[in-house]
């Protein structure tokens, strides 16, 4: 499975590291371009400034790293329509990509109808990773125990699983994983 990952997956950091494990895990193949990774950095700038400006730069830079393929050129997008006219490179993306999915918390940005005319669909990141944990739940559960570790390694306290994942977007995978 080939999955476009919308800039408001990218960031924030916990959703990124989950979906980016899975990815590195080959359970799908993960994909953005110069201008989603872009979108990402100009978040954290406009989040946390400068200093996480530069955070972004190097964490985008060891995602290209570990994805070397990831980076896609959007194709041709002037026939092409979205509500958001903004929208429509990450659909251009995943088209060129010959994806099956965007992976995106903006789906109503993203109509089935004009997906579909594609071969694609929009998903949010919750419905993706539950039903990767549902086919293969020892490596998911992993990546995202790793996560949390990683967590709190950096925040230097507890970061329960199902708060973490809940404000990460991702209340369904918690409670599973919590239970």
């Amino acid at each position: 499975m080939i999955a476009v990952l919308d800039a408001c997956v990218l960031y924030p950091t916990v959703l990124r590291q989950i979906l980016l494990g899975c990815g590195e895990a080959g359970l799908f193949t993960p994909i953005w371009s110069d201008r989603l990774a872009e979108e990402w950095i100009r978040a954290a700038a406009r989040n946390g400034g400068p200093a996480d400006e530069q955070i972004a730069r190097a964490e985008a830079a060891e995602a290209d790293r570990r994805f070397p393929a990831a980076r896609v050129a959007p194709g041709d997008s002037a026939a092409l329509w979205l509500p958001d006219p903004a929208d429509i490179h990450v659909l251009a993306t995943a088209i060129a990509a010959r994806a099956d999915m965007i992976v995106t918390l903006n789906l109503k940005d993203f109509p089935a109808r004009e997906l579909g005319a594609h071969g694609l669909a929009a998903r949010a990141p919750d419905p993706v990773l539950m039903d990767l944990w549902l086919d293969t739940p020892d490596p998911v559960e992993a990546i995202v125990r790793g996560v949390q570790a990683e967590a709190e390694r950096l925040s230097g306290h507890a970061q329960p699983l199902r708060p973490l994942l809940k404000r990460a977007r991702l209340p369904r995978l918690g409670k599973a994983l919590a239970s």
